[in-house]
C-alpha cells in the first residue's frame, strides 16, 4: 500500500552547479579523511553475457594469478578479490565478516581511520578464525590520495571488485562544513573511480542513502521516487549516484553498478565483540540510546512528539546491521553472475519503527527503562520514512530477517560488554 503524501516545497537542489565544484575539488589530493550464494560464472560464460569483465576476465572474476607482493597463496587464486573503503567503519567492518564469512572473497579494506578503529578489523579475524591474516588486509589509504590508490591496487592485482563506503556522513556537519563534505565524498569517490578505471576494476557497490529521496512523496519509498536531497550529506550520496551513472553511460561494457540507498543501520554482531563506536556525540539514535543505557550520556533527546504519526514521534526503517552486510554480500554476488548495468537498490524491511518504539525495545532488552525528554523538532526532520524492499527481493533474492527485538537486544550486548567502544576489551566465548 502506498500513502500520499504533500510535495515538499522548495526541495529541489543546484545539482549540476554542485556536481561542478564537487569535480573541481576531485583535482586534489589529500590525506585527511576517508571515511546469496550465486555460482561463479566460467570466464567465457561471463564475458558471454555484455562484455562487462572482458577487458580483465580472469580478474574480474577473482580468479587471477598471483603477481604482486600481497599475494602469495596458491589457494588463494580461487577468490574474488574486493576492495572495500571504509572497511573499518560501522557498516564495512560487519560487511568484510560477512563477505569472508561466504569463503567466496577475501578482503583488501583502505580507510584512513579518521572515524573509526582498526580494532573493528582485529575482532573480525577473531571471529573469522583460522587463516584470518591472509584473508583480510588492511592499509592505510585516504581515497582521494591517489599514488596511495595505486600502490594497493599494484600491491594485489587481482581486486575485481569494490565496495565504497568512505566518506564523511553526518547530516548536521555537512551543514556547517559542505566543503568538507563535497571534497571528501565527491572528491574522493571520483579519484577513487579514476584508479579503478585505469586498473580495469569492473564491479562497484555504492554505499548510498535513504537521504537522496529527501522529503517523500509516497510510502513506501520506491527507488523511482522523485531524489530531493535537503542536505549537503544527501546531495553529496546524489550526485555520486549521478557520477556513477554518467561513467557507466560512457564505457557500458567496462562497468557493472549497484547503487544501495539504505536506510537506518542499526544493531550490532550478536556476538557482542562488534558494533558502533560514533567518535565524539553520536549523531544517530541508537548508538546515544545505547550509550544512556551504560550510563555514558545523562537521557535522550526526542526530536517532536507531534508528528501526523501512531505516537507522533518520527517514524524510520530501522535495518539491522547483519542484515545490511548480507545485502551487501547478495550485490557482490548478483555483479559477479551477470551485468546489470547500473541500478540503485533500496535496502530496508519495509516497516517503519516510531522512535518511542525503538526506546520501549531498549528498555525491554536492557530491563530498565531509558530516561528522554521530550524536545523541539529539528528542521528538516521529517514525519516519516521508511522502504519498499521488493527490488532487492526480486533481483538481490534478499530481504532482511531480524527486527526491532534482535536490534535491540544486539546493540545492548555490544554495549554492555563494550562500554567504551572499541577502546574496551571484549571476551569472546
Amino acid at each position: 500500500m502506498q500513502v500520499a503524501i504533500t510535495p515538499f516545497a522548495g526541495a529541489t537542489s543546484p545539482i549540476m552547479t554542485t556536481l561542478l565544484l564537487g569535480l573541481l575539488f576531485a583535482t586534489a589530493s589529500s590525506s585527511a579523511f576517508t571515511g546469496s550464494g550465486v555460482p561463479i560464472p566460467t570466464a567465457s560464460t561471463f564475458c558471454g553475457v555484455g562484455g562487462v569483465g572482458c577487458r580483465r576476465p580472469s580478474t574480474a572474476l577473482g580468479l587471477s594469478t598471483p603477481r604482486g607482493g600481497g599475494e602469495t597463496s596458491e589457494s588463494l587464486e580461487e577468490l574474488r578479490t574486493v576492495l572495500v573503503t571504509g572497511g573499518s567503519g560501522y557498516i564495512g567492518s560487519h560487511t568484510c565478516l560477512e563477505l569472508l564469512e561466504t569463503g567466496r572473497y577475501r578482503v583488501v579494506v583502505i580507510d584512513n581511520l579518521e572515524n573509526s578503529s582498526e580494532e573493528s578489523l582485529n575482532r573480525v579475524k577473531k571471529l573469522l578464525g583460522g587463516d584470518a591474516d591472509n584473508l583480510l588486509h588492511f592499509r592505510n589509504c585516504d581515497i582521494r590520495d591517489g599514488p596511495g590508490l595505486e600502490k594497493v591496487l599494484t600491491e594485489f592485482p587481482s581486486i575485481s571488485s569494490c565496495v565504497h563506503f568512505a566518506g564523511l556522513k553526518a547530516v548536521g556537519e555537512s551543514v556547517a562544513r559542505p566543503l568538507d563534505y563535497y571534497d571528501v565524498n565527491i572528491g574522493g569517490t571520483t579519484r577513487l573511480l579514476e584508479k579503478l578505471r585505469d586498473a580495469s576494476v569492473p564491479h562497484f557497490v555504492f554505499s548510498s542513502s535513504a537521504t537522496v529521496y529527501g522529503e517523500p512523496e509516497m510510502l513506501p519509498l520506491k527507488e523511482n521516487a522523485r531524489l530531493t536531497a535537503t542536505n549537503p550529506y544527501g546531495r553529496t550520496k546524489l550526485f555520486i549516484e549521478e557520477i556513477l551513472r554518467d561513467q557507466h553511460a560512457s564505457s557500458p561494457e567496462d562497468w557493472n553498478i549497484l547503487i544501495l540507498r539504505y536506510f537506518n543501520p542499526i544493531g550490532a554482531h550478536p556476538s557482542g565483540t562488534m558494533g558502533e563506536d560514533p567518535a565524539g556525540v553520536p549523531n544517530n539514535l541508537m548508538p546515544f540510546v545505547a550509550q544512556v543505557c551504560v550510563g555514558r550520556r545523562e537521557k535522550l533527546s526526542v526530536f517532536g512528539n507531534d508528528y501526523d504519526t501512531p505516537d507522533g514521534t518520527g517514524v524510520r526503517d530501522y535495518i539491522h546491521v547483519v542484515d545490511l552486510a548480507k545485502g551487501h554480500v547478495a550485490a557482490l554476488d548478483k555483479l559477479y553472475s551477470s551485468p546489470v548495468g547500473c541500478e540503485a537498490v533500496n535496502l530496508g524491511t519495509g516497516k517503519g519503527v516510531s522512535v518511542l518504539e525503538l526506546i520501549d525495545g531498549m528498555s525491554k532488552a536492557t530491563g530498565e527503562p531509558v530516561p528522554y525528554e521530550v524536545a523541539d523538532r529539528r528542521p528538516g526532520d521529517v514525519a516519516q520514512l521508511y522502504a519498499d524492499p521488493s527490488k532487492a527481493a526480486e533481483m538481490l533474492n534478499w530481504k532482511a530477517d531480524l527486527g526491532t527485538k534482535e536490534m535491540c537486544e544486539d546493540t545492548w550486548r555490544w554495549q554492555k560488554a563494550n562500554p567504551m567502544g572499541y577502546e574496551s576489551e571484549t571476551v569472546i566465548n
